[in-house]
């Protein structure tokens, strides 16, 4: 074109189009005519497909937890997987003899390749359904295709619920088994532990020193026992021997009607009499158990023990001192026949039981009194020994307590895997469930020949104008006036219209 900037109307583009029709019409029909026999001449491939919907858990799970708590999507992606691999569609080519044709001339990995891509699957997980299609040549085996891989969904879906069911109640069972061995070695370690330290345990601590405190007024009140009746055989000894010194004697009626007094008082002796006749004996008595008891909590160089002796030397020398002025020293003491008779006297009997049944006692409470302090000593060492058991039972329990605690989790969650297992043997989980099945296909998927033929129209009109709009571009040849002025730089004057051939025929 020599003048690029010239102005363009409605019959320069009609007359541009007239001028260059063949370099339209030529590539719209070949185009045309390739559409054509490709849409009609491509093999035709059908496609079927099915919808399948993901029905919940037919039981509440409030009442009965699902062991497969995974995401739908990720749980059909998993079995998405497991059938489209190599293994599961060789078995459906060789079943269903598909893509004989490409046995022949290609590999089974091509074979299984190329129907990877026919298998299209569809994952509407969170509005809870999903679709499966198959595309091939043949109407019949494209549908029995995809109805067989909407089953091998269903089975592979029952068959992994079931297996991760089944996995995690075995699983549970053993970790299960295990924990309940170890909480039977450690109730059994427990149970050694309170049987070695009965006594020490720090729940009996409470119940030691209340025994403790009862035994410390046992004890008390022993002792108070003890020294009352060794009062009492002083008294008792001290009785006898002035039974024996009135016997002797001359008597007179006084003598008698005091040994009568003597004998009665005697028999109702009792703790009340705390006097003798002679107060030193009494007293050395009284510093000799006052020794016994300071010698039981201190060493011999204590300074109350050390007092209390001296006190008793003392005593012991004025007692010396009257037995030597008393009359049964200077008279050279009395005859046997004198004691003989003393010893059957009535009241000198009586007083000689009294005074064996006082040592009696007194040997029963000084036997009483040991059993105490090693009781009290036995007591005391458990209340001591309790701190240690506890610390030492706190580690026990505490190692018990977890692993119990840990058997009753895996208990309760062993019982759900059941529950849940037996859940999915009888079907009663979530399940997918064919809502539309595919069937038989009336039209082709491959090719759309509207589609074809549209855009072979499309693309013909296309390159038709685009090679007319080309042509006219390097056309270099004058059309009009204004070529020519712009070409040669030349006012026209006048130009001569073309002349049609009819128009010559009627002059002629």
């Amino acid at each position: 074109m020599i003048n690029p900037g010239k102005p363009f109307n409605i019959h320069d583009y009609i007359e541009i189009c007239l001028r260059r029709i063949w370099y339209i019409i030529i590539p719209f029909i070949i185009i045309m005519a390739g559409a054509i026999l490709y849409a009609f001449n491509t093999p035709k491939e059908y496609r079927a497909a099915t919808l399948i919907l993901v029905t919940p858990q037919k039981v509440p799970e409030a009442f009965v937890r699902p062991t497969v708590t995974s995401r739908i999507e990720d749980r059909l992606q998993s079995i998405g997987q497991e059938i489209m691999s190599r293994t599961r569609l060789e078995i459906i080519i060789s079943q269903l003899k598909l893509y004989q044709g490409e046995v022949k001339s290609s590999s089974m990995e091509e074979i299984v390749e190329l129907m990877r891509k026919n298998i299209r699957v569809d994952i509407k997980g969170k509005e809870g359904y999903f679709t499966i299609s198959y595309q091939g040549k043949d109407p019949q085996t494209v549908t029995l295709v995809t109805n067989k891989l909407a089953s091998l969904f269903i089975e592979e879906n029952l068959k992994l619920r079931e297996q991760q069911a089944q996995g995690t109640s075995e699983f549970l069972a053993i970790e299960l088994n295990a924990t309940k061995t170890k909480l039977e070695e450690q109730e059994k370690e427990v149970s050694q532990f309170k049987r070695k330290f009965m006594g020490e345990l720090p729940e009996q601590r409470d119940a030691n020193l209340r025994v403790l405190e009862q035994l410390q007024n046992h004890y008390q009140r022993i002792g108070e026992s003890l020294r009352a009746a060794q009062d009492r055989k002083l008294i008792i000894q001290k009785r006898l021997s002035d039974f024996e010194m009135m016997i002797t004697e001359p008597t007179d009626r006084e003598g008698l009607r005091q040994e009568k007094t003597f004998s009665e008082e005697s028999l109702t002796l009792s703790p009340l009499l705390s006097k003798t006749s002679n107060p030193y004996e009494a007293q050395l008595n009284l510093l000799k158990n006052q020794l016994v008891e300071l010698q039981a909590k201190y060493t011999d160089k204590h300074p109350d023990i050390m007092m209390t002796k001296k006190k008793i030397a003392d005593l012991e020398a004025k007692i010396e001192k009257n037995e030597g002025d008393s009359p049964e020293t200077r008279k050279g003491g009395p005859s046997k026949k004198e004691k003989a008779d003393v010893k059957n006297h009535p009241g000198y009997r009586d007083l000689e039981s009294l005074l064996t049944a006082t040592n009696l006692e007194i040997e029963r409470l000084r036997e009483e009194d040991a059993k105490i302090k090693a009781q009290l000593s036995k007591y005391r060492e458990r209340i001591e020994n309790s701190t240690v058991r506890e610390q030492d039972m706190t580690l026990l329990t505490r190692d018990y307590e977890n692993t119990k605690e840990a058997y009753q989790t895996l208990l309760k969650k062993t019982q759900e895997a059941q529950q849940a297992e037996n859940l999915e043997r009888r079907q009663k989980g979530e399940q997918f469930k064919v809502v539309d099945p595919a069937r038989i296909p009336e039209k082709p998927f491959k090719p759309d020949i509207p589609k074809i033929l549209l855009f072979g129209l499309l693309l013909g009109m296309g390159c038709g104008f685009g090679m007319a709009f080309f042509k006219e571009q390097n056309d270099r040849s004058f059309r009009d006036a204004e070529d020519l002025e712009t070409t040669l730089g030349f006012k026209v004057l006048a130009n001569i219209p073309k002349i049609e051939q009819k128009i010559e025929k009627k002059a002629a």
